[in-house]
């Protein structure tokens, strides 16, 4: 009887957090200011430049001793 129970409320915790547990809403686009010249987009003006150019560096050193590497050894 007491593992049916257990069972039970499992279950029913299971079935009623989605319920409970809610999300909150995305921000607005621009922050809730009047849309006009600086209109951002939802995720920010985050610059991607940086991160990008670091890992287009460290891919080509990669691939440069991957290949000296493979040819030394010939």
């Amino acid at each position: 009887m007491k593992n049916i129970f257990s069972k039970m409320m499992v279950l029913c915790l299971i079935l009623i957090m989605p319920m409970i547990m809610l999300a909150q809403n995305p921000p607005h686009p621009n922050g809730g200011n009047n849309p006009g010249g600086g209109n951002t987009p939802v995720g920010g003006g985050a610059p991607i430049d940086g991160g990008l150019s670091i890992l287009i560096a460290l891919g080509s050193a990669y691939a440069g001793r991957k290949l000296y590497k493979m040819n030394n050894n010939n």
